[in-house]
């Protein structure tokens, strides 16, 4: 039998504030290893790659923004497997451009091409089941439907919008005709939909033709396809990633995908799927996915329930053991630089903490503790007046720029691995145990030449120790 090709289209610019705080703007949820040890968005990536179900995906296009664009590569490489085109998108504008601009570069080289988008941050645990629905809904596509997936409910949920059916479904998860798009409801209503029978929680994952769609934006968005044509047309490649062109995507109404073309479209159907789905949009989800024990407790591995009942514990950090005594309803989440403790029915309400923390300008509120770079990550253990002392990891074959600064001097002491140092005109090897010292002015550079990922600490000393305090040189990586 003849396979189907699919080509994977990953979103995964959104910043995932109902997590917090191991979910932050600089670095979201679907990067973050939440459910095991793979991330969301490595775990989506491996469920649309390969064959299945009479299906054959390509390599992932992936949709981010130029601050994810190194994690993307880095991630998927990881899990063996290689992107496809990235395209990086200039400032978010929602869905509607997003996909836009991959149905447009997929359709510039074939226009028959069979997109599936799907977002980078949800759970379904089983992949087999989920080829079966998206070879479902090529029944509908065959026909010139436009198709979106539905997830039948477990429970009454607010933090969902829905999709109307037309019909009950059959029960063999054939497509079903859309009556209508509803937005999230209060706690009754979302009961009474659920009762009913004939509502689905709407996944936002979507199956169509890249001519198909492209026609429906026409019809129904069509100031939309001026401006995201030309970024697309004006696109610049910069290392392997094509970068939308700025002003052009500015013009570009801030809008999803539901609201530009799926809530006007006439040609939509839906595929019902009823073998687990989650978008961990919240604690609660990540509590109720990670399988509760008979008192209802999720703990981690540096947690500790005792007398507890329906609560989740979770430490991030080997340095920071949590313990939990008598509590119920309680999600309890703690970072080496903040926690989160909160009643479980206000799963919902984070994202007005991380509000709060904006407004009394708290960096927790978006700056994740590890600063993740193309070359790895490096993260502040202790900040003075005049001072600062990081732990830096330099991936095998990486180098940070060739750089020097205003205000500081440093000392480098490797602890794990060899780095290859230059200050000035000397270039030397450093290897464990031994450090160097960077005074104030010169240009310098640090490099790991080994196969082993090399860390070091480095010790800051000046009237300013900002990360902005930064003069390039050279640069692997085309950082301004």
């Amino acid at each position: 039998m003849a396979l189907t090709t699919i080509t994977p289209v990953l979103l995964c610019g959104g910043s995932g504030t109902r997590l917090w705080p191991l979910s932050r703007k600089s670095y979201p949820k679907q990067f973050v290893p939440l459910m095991g040890e793979e991330t969301l968005f490595q775990a989506s990536a491996k469920r649309l790659s390969g064959q299945g179900e009479g299906l054959s995906f390509t390599s992932p296009m992936v949709l981010t923004n130029a601050d994810f664009r190194f994690i993307v590569t880095e991630q998927l490489q990881a899990v063996g497997i290689d992107p496809g085109p990235i395209l990086i998108e200039p400032e978010g504008r929602n869905t509607a451009p997003a996909i836009l601009a991959a149905a447009l570069h997929a359709a510039s080289t074939d226009p028959e091409a069979i997109l599936l988008v799907a977002p980078s941050d949800h759970v379904v645990p089983d992949a087999d089941a989920f080829h079966a629905a998206v070879a479902r809904g090529l029944t509908a596509l065959e026909k010139g439907d436009l198709v979106t997936f539905g997830i039948t409910p477990t429970h009454p949920e607010t933090a969902y919008g829905y999709l109307e059916l037309a019909g009950p479904p059959e029960g063999d998860g054939a497509p079903v005709a859309l009556a209508r798009f509803v937005e999230k409801p209060d706690a009754a209503r979302a009961a009474e939909m659920v009762e009913a029978g004939t509502y689905l929680w709407n996944a936002g994952i979507f199956l169509f033709r890249a001519k198909q769609v492209i026609e429906a934006f026409q019809t129904h968005a069509p100031k939309l396809m001026g401006p995201v044509q030309a970024s697309l047309d004006e696109a610049k490649t910069d290392l392997g990633f094509l970068r939308l062109a700025p002003g052009a995507w500015s013009g570009a109404e801030d809008i999803s995908i539901d609201y530009a073309v799926m809530e006007k479209a006439t040609n939509l159907s839906v595929v019902p799927f009823d073998s687990g789905w989650s978008d961990l949009g919240g604690w609660d989800a990540v509590w109720r996915e990670s399988g509760p024990d008979a008192d209802g407790v999720v703990v981690s591995e540096h947690a500790t329930a005792i007398d507890c009942r329906n609560t989740l514990l979770r430490s991030e950090s080997e340095r920071l053991e949590v313990v939990g005594i008598g509590l119920e309803n309680i999600m309890a989440v703690a970072m080496n630089d903040a926690v989160l403790v909160a009643d479980m029915s206000r799963a919902q309400d984070v994202k007005k903490a991380v509000a709060a923390l904006k407004e009394k300008q708290s960096p927790q509120a978006t700056a994740f503790p590890k600063d993740h770079r193309p070359w790895g990550w490096f993260e502040s253990l202790v900040v003075g007046g005049r001072f600062q002392v990081k732990r830096i990891l330099v991936h095998p074959g990486a180098s940070l720029s060739l750089q020097s600064h205003f205000h500081r001097s440093e000392h480098w002491i490797v602890v794990e691995g060899t780095a290859r140092v230059t200050v000035d005109d000397e270039v030397k090897l450093v290897t464990e145990n031994e450090s160097v010292y960077l005074p104030l002015g010169c240009v310098h550079r640090m490099e790991n030449p080994g196969k082993v990922p090399m860390v070091l600490i480095e010790v800051q000393t000046g009237t300013y120790v900002g990360e902005d305090d930064i003069v390039r040189y050279e640069d692997l990586y085309a950082r301004g």
